[in-house]
This record gives structure tokens, sequence and C-alpha cells, in this order.
């Protein structure tokens, strides 16, 4: 369960770059909007499925309230969830 948790972990920080490094300079800088309303809701998806699948991915592992709090944290951050991985590889192995 931990590996798909890394994965949706993978795909919530793609999201987040693409938000904010193509869709909103696209809107803001070129008046361009049209990417906001997909990008946005599939980085919203992906960031709810984040949450739920923090817990069975972490669940019974070593991890200790520091690292469920530090998994939580890495969603909230660009790139959070990009540093965050090696602490979930440990966590696999």
């Amino acid at each position: 369960m931990l590996r798909l948790f890394r994965m949706v972990a993978l795909a919530e920080g793609v999201s987040t770059l693409l938000l904010f490094l193509v869709a909103m300079p696209l809107k803001y800088m070129f008046d361009q909007p049209g990417l906001i309303r997909p990008v946005g809701w599939a980085h919203g998806v992906l960031f709810l499925s984040y949450i739920v699948a923090m817990v069975p991915g972490l669940w019974g592992r070593k991890a200790g309230l520091l690292g469920w709090l530090r998994t939580f944290i890495a969603a909230l951050f660009p790139f959070g969830t990009f540093l965050n991985d090696g602490f979930l590889k440990r966590l696999e192995r």
C-alpha cells in the first residue's frame, strides 16, 4: 500500500507544479485561464487522494507521529512530496 501512496504523492506533487508553474502563469501573465479549471480540479482530487491514501500507506509502519506530520505537511508545499519521498522509501524497506 505504501508503493501506491508514493505514486499518489508523486502525482500530487506534479499537479502542484503544473498548477503553479504552467496554469497560473498562463492565466496571470498571458491572460489565458483555460488550464486553471482542469489542472486545479485534478490537483484538488489528487490532494484529497493523497490525504486518504496516507492512512493505509503509513498505518502499521514505524513512521511515528513526526513521520505522519512530516508526510501531511509535505503536501502543503511545492516540492514537499518530492522531498518526503526519501523518507517513504526508507519506510518501504
